[in-house]
């Protein structure tokens, strides 16, 4: 019977493996969900990510005093709510509360703050997770262990500095890393992000001309996934795809795909 017990859970686990749908190579990030016709880093602006068919969505993690992880990119709640106050010194009670939605539009009062289980449950398993931790080891390891508990560590990666990282292998070393220790140099960041063998980095502010291929090219060649942080310039993003970055974070979504000429690959 013990036999019969362990034989099951193989096959369960194998059935789950070949049931999940590929990841995709490269594509449009949806920074903050689609931002630019939902409040930001709520389900309602998931939600519509997922229906405009983006590749990846990247949202932005805190805990509260209570230690609760909740989505919001923000110190505090004063811009996109409509309270006041550090994430850091509320309790979930009191944020849940909040109106996260009508300082976009009358059309989203009373949407609120999610909580990291509560975005992961609207996000299917085919679209990469950009999930970057706004704090140290605690929360990287809180994370990591919702990411592990949930079975998404194959789709969902941290964007994190270094005791985030050191926090979230502590749970499993399965977790991916996109190494946000920025450099002052960009030369300086791909060589750690290539040294600490992470598996995403995000270039920021990087130009977008033929001097960028200086950087993905070894990044390439070392397996790194890139992202690049941000414009919703449809020009700038089919160069930065033809220059090898492989996720373009964008504002408008909706208006990111319908311009850009997606590459079947590099």
């Amino acid at each position: 019977m013990k036999y019969l017990s362990v034989l099951f859970l193989s096959l369960c686990c194998m059935f789950s493996l070949f049931a999940q749908k590929p990841l995709p190579i490269l594509g449009i990030c949806a920074h903050r969900g689609a931002m630019d016709t939902h409040p930001e880093n709520t389900i309602e602006a998931f939600k519509e990510a997922v229906r405009l068919h983006v590749q990846m969505i990247e949202l932005d993690v805190r805990l509260t005093k209570d230690k609760k992880l909740v989505v919001i990119h923000d110190e505090t709640v004063d811009r996109t709510t409509d309270g006041t106050g550090k994430i850091q010194d509320l309790t979930w009670k009191q944020v849940k509360k909040l109106d996260a939605g009508s300082w976009k539009s009358p059309t989203f009062k009373n949407a609120r703050i999610p909580t990291v289980t509560e975005a992961l449950a609207v996000i299917p398993d085919d679209i990469w997770l950009n999930v970057h931790l706004k704090g140290d080891e605690e929360l990287g390891m809180r994370v990591a262990e919702v990411i592990m508990k949930k079975n998404r560590q194959r789709q969902a990666f941290l964007a994190c500095g270094e005791k985030a990282a050191k926090g979230a292998k502590k749970v499993s070393n399965d977790i991916l890393i996109c190494n946000m220790e920025r450099q002052t140099k960009t030369e300086d960041y791909v060589t750690q992000t290539i040294e600490n063998g992470n598996e995403f980095i995000q270039l920021y502010k990087v130009p977008v001309n033929s001097e960028i291929i200086n950087y993905t090219k070894p990044l390439k060649a070392n397996n790194v996934k890139i992202n690049y942080c941000c414009t919703d310039n449809p020009e700038e993003i089919n160069s930065l795809f033809e220059y090898g970055v492989d996720f373009v974070l964008v504002n408008k979504s909706g208006q990111a795909l319908k311009a850009v000429e997606m590459p079947k690959s590099h």
